[in-house]
């Protein structure tokens, strides 16, 4: 049989062909799509908190008022992160391990903190929660007080947060091989050995992922916090409701510099969490 034969470039060099564009019109077109929708609103930003001065960014950022602020939203995001942690590995290793009727529908059930815009969230919640809804209404006799206080701000931002994790850890427990865990239990391990010394150790970075988006989330989240917050002074009020405030009263740049510092914190954040899903890549063996 004759077969043709394949040239090789002299050069030693293979010629890559690409179904997008070359290197420069793609590099291209992605700096000018990020400038127009990323960087040039940021720089706005920069601009407008630059015009005061180091005295006025520093009573604007570090005022009493706003200081509460902090305390709540990092305080608020930080608790309901820990709890979706342990929550949403629970819903998660259910998912995997588990089969059972309308399964189908808890799982799409978690996606709908997504798809559901969060004042409807939020207005859910506090029609549940208030004193006069279906849960309130039996628990605020007994002391309990769900909502209109710091108490309902985490119990949103959980809500919100909890998809985050859940979808996180999943892959990785369906990639998780079972015939470790049933050498652990041959070879005389408890329940508990087997899962802090097999099991957390292999999710482990998921979960810390998981728990810095949820966290990631919740500081910035405002619509479904707003409803059953209360927006108390000092108590109840969230820093995104305080640049919103800042706003209504026409102190642009006092709004742009707690902004600023919220822009900040995110992008240290966003930091974190790209370290953390490289890690994650590492250790299951995958291409970084």
């Amino acid at each position: 049989m004759h077969f043709p034969s394949l040239s090789m470039p002299t050069s030693g060099r293979v010629r890559t062909h690409h179904v997008l564009p070359g290197f420069h019109v793609a590099l291209g077109t992605t700096v000018l799509y990020l400038s127009l929708i990323v960087l040039i609103p940021l720089s706005a930003l920069l601009f407008k908190a630059f015009s005061l001065t180091w005295t006025q960014f520093w009573d604007a950022v570090m005022g009493e008022r706003v200081m509460a602020s902090y305390r709540l939203t990092f305080g608020a995001s930080f608790l309901a992160a820990l709890v979706n942690v342990f929550c949403g590995l629970l819903v998660a290793w259910v998912l995997v391990r588990y089969e059972f009727v309308g399964k189908k529908v808890v799982d799409a059930l978690v996606d709908l903190p997504f798809a559901l815009p969060t004042a409807v969230a939020g207005i859910s919640l506090t029609a549940l929660l208030a004193g006069n809804g279906w849960v309130g209404q039996y628990l605020e006799p007994r002391g309990i007080q769900l909502a209109f206080n710091p108490n309902g701000v985490v119990i949103a931002l959980i809500f919100i947060g909890l998809p985050f994790v859940v979808r996180t850890v999943q892959p990785v427990l369906e990639d998780l091989e079972q015939e470790l865990e049933e050498a652990a239990t041959c070879l005389g391990a408890t329940r508990w050995q087997t899962f802090t010394r097999v099991i957390l150790p292999a999710i482990l970075p998921a979960l810390l992922t998981g728990f810095a988006m949820a966290f990631a989330r919740a500081v910035g989240e405002y619509g479904s916090v707003i409803f059953i917050a209360g927006n108390m002074p000092m108590i109840s009020e969230i820093t995104p409701l305080i640049i919103i405030g800042k706003l209504e009263q026409y102190d642009y740049a006092g709004a742009t510099a707690v902004a600023l510092v919220m822009l900040v914190i995110a992008f240290v954040l966003l930091l974190f969490i790209n370290a953390l899903q490289s890690w994650q890549r590492q250790r299951s063996g995958a291409p970084v």
